[in-house]
């Protein structure tokens, strides 16, 4: 029987189906790999840059306010314009289990200011610079938000997600047995591992039709 518009071939259909879910995928991916993979590359050049600073000090005294500022800076404020460029496009006019709820993003604001409150208590209340500007700032935010994310992506049964959260929780919890100079370069690998693994699965899973939750 001759092929025509009105008798196409079944596989011809299959294989075109498969590659517009594909591209839709990709088109409405939040946090495209390309993104993640620039995370890992960030967190370890941050994280490094600290651990190179201060891995000879003895004692402990910690970054330099100018490195710590531009540190921070530099991955808060690129990270953030960029994720919010793209999620906006991504998501622009969709909604559902693919963006975070406002309940979910107030859980991941209260972990990140909780974190950094406490540890401007523990400044205020005369604790060790190797434990505040060492051991808390490369360990506690991985382990509280990591827990936090994980607890989030549970609540959606996105495996995946709550995996990587728990990874993350981990690789600080390893921290806190590397010292307060040893810390930060536990952190900066274990993040870039993590981000990297996860930029490699989304980009597996879009080249094999699985959709990453």
């Amino acid at each position: 029987m001759e092929l025509t518009a009105e008798n196409p071939d079944p596989r011809q259909s299959a294989t075109l189906l498969a590659e517009t879910n594909r591209r839709a995928r990709r088109r409405l991916e939040p946090y495209p790999p390309w993104l993640t993979a620039t995370r890992a590359v960030l967190a370890p050049a941050g994280c490094g840059a600290i651990w190179l600073a201060v891995r000879g000090q003895q004692p402990y005294r910690g970054p330099s306010v100018a490195l710590a500022v531009s540190v921070v800076l530099a991955f808060v404020v690129v990270n953030l314009v960029v994720t919010m460029a793209v999620a906006r496009r991504a998501t622009a006019g969709v909604s559902g289990r693919s963006r975070l709820r406002p309940a979910e993003i107030a859980v991941m604001a209260v972990a990140w200011i909780g974190v950094f409150a406490t540890m401007g208590v523990l400044a205020g209340a005369g604790a060790s610079r190797a434990f505040v500007y060492g051991l808390y700032p490369a360990t506690v935010p991985l382990i509280v938000t990591g827990l936090a994310w994980a607890a989030i992506m549970a609540a959606r049964s996105n495996r995946r997600g709550c995996a990587a959260g728990l990874a993350i929780a981990v690789v600080g919890a390893l921290g806190l047995l590397a010292g307060p100079a040893g810390a930060w370069l536990v952190a900066g690998a274990g993040v870039g591992v993590v981000l990297l693994t996860i930029a490699v699965a989304r980009v597996w899973g879009q080249h094999h039709s699985t959709v990453w939750p």
